[in-house]
């Protein structure tokens, strides 16, 4: 991953509100607070009036959580693992595995077929 510039960095800002950062990542506050208990790494100060201050290392990984879980699609569990990996150096995580919406919604209704009919015969052998 290549170092990336923040907003913050070029103005020489050290600190920014969750309003601002809300609107540079273009997502609500409250998608930020609920990544905070989801992803240990997020740890904003407070400032004495109780306001989140962000940081541009915070500012950073908050853009990679939105690149991993919007733009590559990984549940809130895989990019926190992958995020680890990355922080531990380990490029070797587990392989990412990618299905596209059809793909998806095809092994889904797979699956669904085959649990229905495990259901059936469960029954018959009871019944």
């Amino acid at each position: 991953m290549s170092p990336m510039r923040t907003e913050a960095e070029e103005e020489g800002k050290l600190y920014r509100s969750i309003s601002e950062v809300s609107e540079m990542l273009g997502v609500k506050a409250h998608v930020l607070r609920y990544w905070e208990t989801q992803f240990g790494m997020l740890r904003p100060r407070k400032n004495r009036a109780g306001n989140r201050m962000y940081r541009p290392e915070e500012l950073r990984t908050l853009q990679r959580i939105k690149e991993l879980l919007y733009e590559r699609r990984f549940t809130i569990a895989g990019a926190r693992r992958k995020l680890l990996d990355e922080q531990k150096g380990d490029g070797e995580g587990q392989p990412e595995i990618a299905f596209a919406d059809a793909d998806r919604k095809a092994a889904l209704t797979e699956i669904k077929s085959e649990l229905k009919s495990i259901l059936a015969k469960l029954k018959r052998e009871r019944g």
